[in-house]
């Protein structure tokens, strides 16, 4: 505070004590909570745990310690100030408004809502869908009547997916399931063909076709908000050991817990597994006291170096790893990491609600409450550290521990010619084979275990495609290949277990397991670069003209769900290469099309349109010359994003006024990693989900870290609950992780 009050001249603050009402914390005395309506998993009230109790400070008065003014505090005006204060909404309370209020809203296939000729259909009982027995979860198409059962969806809900066949097979869009309809006139409406919840603005009418009076209706079936909000409720990450034991809450510098801030686990999860790692230790931790005396932004909040030092500070010093407060027996203080009571009494956590804010600011999903995949946020937090650094150019990058190189071989069938390219990447995606060997108790498929090896090997493997080569002038059959060109320090393993059940994205709790030493061995499948005796296919402008390069994170949420790779790439393409929902949209819609799995053909030279004025000026924002921005984004099709990944790969690219030359050798990547051997991993942590699909769930994290006696001990972090975790569960929970990270040994 006293370096604030130096650094802006501001002379007054307002100091804010708060105490912990005597029934906080306590069940027995807590009311029942209200119901749910939002699709959240929200964060505790302050005002409701918490009495609180101001003061008005002049540090112009008192420079070391501020003196208190309670008589200023009395002033009315200075209580209008202060109860403005106290009341505004923060930018994390902001957000929190809109966590999972969806807006819904029409598309022109309701607003052009076509009907034919009609008829009343059986009462609500005694209709059923008009291929199967279904009585429950009926869907009733707006266009003609027809009753079809829905799919399959969270909870168990049954279906068939007849609704859906009767839509491919009529192209009727709009659908309204029956259970749903209140005398309000609401209810669940689905439009098939832009795959997404939808609104009729005239809905009791078009019921009126059918026979269906709104306000006599009344709601029989749960909502898919209910269903999707009831799933996200009922994660449990199990506190207890293999004999109920509870397992002990730890306490110390790295061992700080990060509070839920509203569906937040995906960040938190990691946040403690990269400030895990010593680059990110060291890159933020020692020299923060520095940096925010240094600084030059006027707030805080809107530096990301501001908020990585803040965050160092909360995770590592161990200043804020303590029991919460409580009417429970203290803590024994025999051992520093851990707590005695039977009972056991976890951390508040640090609450990063300035860096949420920040690292979410401008993007259309990390910004909201919403749950989110914990991969695509590393991707994005690598990427927001990694400019910030660009623009500031201070300090040792923390992510290079990440960076390393793919080796795509390219083999021409006929002529045998070849063609190497080495593409920078931070994570590698593995698919993992879905071999179903039966149902448990519930129904729920269960599945054959994976090796880690086996995912490797595919990813690794051969695959034959179609290919018109630039030598033989012809289409010909080629083979592909990737190896690993460099290995990184830190190697993160994506697991990609969401795929496709019934046109929803669903996450298959399929086991990977790693070898019983946590030790992972990639010697055998490093690149050899060309070799004596290949000779290298030409690059002919003419023959074969280039793709862009396309958008790695919404690829591999593509690719995680089931697309074919050929599909995924006309997807971006068709849809301007960045959203993978509208890509998704366009697959649905084009999935019936003849050539959708035919190779791409590029139309002209392969070159992009020109960049406009307004991409340049965005980029030179950052910190790029014109030259270097106008030459990425010619490189990525146009895409801003991608254009500054681009950018931080070729570092030493001073850019080029004149459209490149088709025949000019590309600039080799700076891809970061060494190709030094032995290339041997030992797992340091890893992220588990736990939940049916992409939205809804909770992440954790286990990490890897030494004991006082210096031997190693697996932690998980949940959130603001931080303990040791017990051998079974980290044997069971290893085997269905997310995200893999492994330190080079």
């Amino acid at each position: 505070m006293r370096l604030h009050i130096v650094k802006s001249g501001h002379t007054f603050t307002l100091n804010v004590k708060r105490k912990l009402k005597p029934s906080a914390g306590r069940a027995d005395e807590e009311e029942p909570p209200a119901k749910m309506t939002k699709l959240a998993i929200t964060a505790d009230k302050d005002e409701d745990k918490y009495d609180h109790h101001t003061v008005v400070k002049c540090w112009k008065c008192n420079p070391d310690t501020g003196l208190e003014l309670p008589a200023l505090s009395d002033d009315p005006h200075v209580k209008n100030v202060v109860q403005g204060v106290l009341h505004s909404l923060s930018s994390a309370r902001q957000s929190e408004v809109k966590a999972w209020e969806e807006e819904i809203t029409a598309c022109e296939h309701t607003l052009m809502l076509e009907q034919y000729a009609t008829a009343p259909i059986e009462a609500s009982g005694l209709a059923h869908c008009s291929k199967c027995d279904l009585k429950e979860n009926l869907w009733l198409c707006l266009t003609c009547g027809s009753l079809g059962c829905g799919r399959q969806q969270f909870g168990g809900l049954g279906g068939n997916g007849h609704g859906l066949n009767h839509y491919e097979e009529t192209k009727h869009p709009v659908s309204v399931k029956l259970g749903t309809i209140t005398p309000e006139g609401s209810a669940d409406i689905y439009c098939y063909h832009c795959n997404d919840a939808r609104v009729d603005p005239e809905l009791a009418t078009h019921l009126a076709a059918f026979g269906i009076n709104v306000a006599t209706q009344t709601k029989t079936e749960k909502s898919m908000t209910e269903l999707q909000i009831e799933h996200n409720l009922k994660f449990d990450f199990s506190l207890t050991d293999e004999s109920g034991k509870a397992l002990e809450p730890v306490f110390g510098p790295g061992l700080t817990g990060l509070a839920n801030l509203g569906n937040s686990c995906y960040m938190a999860s990691v946040l403690q597994t990269t400030f895990s790692l010593p680059s990110f230790r060291e890159r933020y931790f020692p020299t923060a006291k520095d940096h925010w005396q240094t600084c030059p932004e006027p707030l805080p909040a809107d530096c990301l170096d501001c908020q990585m030092h803040k965050l160092a500070d909360g995770l590592l010093s161990g200043r804020y790893s303590h029991p919460r407060p409580a009417e429970s027996a203290p803590v024994q203080a025999t051992n520093p990491l851990a707590h005695d009571s039977p009972t056991p009494v976890f951390q508040e956590g640090v609450r990063p609600s300035m860096f949420k804010a920040l690292i979410g600011r401008g993007h259309e999903e990390f910004a909201t409450m919403r749950q989110q995949d914990s991969e695509e946020f590393f991707t994005h937090f690598v990427g927001a550290v990694r400019r910030q650094l660009k623009r500031t150019g201070a300090g040792a990058d923390p992510t290079d521990v990440f960076r390393f190189g793919m080796e795509q071989r390219l083999q021409c069938g006929a002529c045998q010619k070849v063609r190497y390219r080495v593409d920078a990447t931070d994570v590698v995606s593995v698919p993992v084979a879905k071999r179903e060997r039966g149902v448990d108790a519930e129904g729920r498929p269960q599945y054959e275990d994976v090796p880690l090896k086996e995912c490797l090997d595919i990813v690794t493997g051969t695959e034959t495609l179609d290919y018109t080569c630039p030598s033989c002038q012809k289409q010909v059959i080629a083979q592909k290949q990737t190896r690993f060109a460099t290995f990184p320090e830190v190697l993160v393993v994506h697991a990609k277990k969401f795929q496709l059940v019934n046109w929803v994205p669903t996450k298959l709790d399929i086991p990977v397991i790693l070898p019983a030493d946590d030790i992972v061995q990639l010697d055998e499948y490093r690149g050899s670069g060309l070799q004596p005796g290949e000779t290298e296919l030409p690059d002919d402008k003419d023959a074969a003209p280039a793709l862009p390069e396309f958008n790695a994170e919404a690829m591999a949420q593509l690719e995680g769900m089931g697309f074919p790779t050929v599909r995924c790439q006309k997807a971006l393409l068709a849809t301007g290469n960045s959203d993978p929902q509208a890509a998704m949209e366009w697959l649905f819609q084009h999935m019936d099309d003849p050539d959708i799995d035919a190779p791409i053909q590029v139309a002209g030279s392969g070159g992009a349109s020109e960049p406009s004025q307004e991409q340049i000026e965005l980029l030179a924002a950052m910190g790029f010359t014109p030259a270097q921005a106008k030459k990425a984004l010619r490189e990525t099709g146009g895409d801003a994003e991608r254009a500054v990944d681009w950018l931080f790969s070729h570092p030493d690219e001073t850019g080029e006024e004149a459209a490149p030359s088709a025949s000019a050798p590309p600039a080799a990547p700076e891809v970061g990693g060494s190709s030094a051997l032995p290339a041997r991993y030992r797992l340091k942590a890893f992220i588990s989900h736990k939940g049916p699909s992409v939205h809804s769930g909770h992440y954790v994290a286990h990490i890897r870290v030494a004991d006082p006696s210096g031997r190693d001990m697996w932690v998980l972090f949940n959130d603001e609950k931080v303990v040791k975790a017990d051998a079974e569960s980290v044997r069971d929970l290893k085997r269905f992780a997310y995200l893999y990270v492994f330190e080079r040994a």
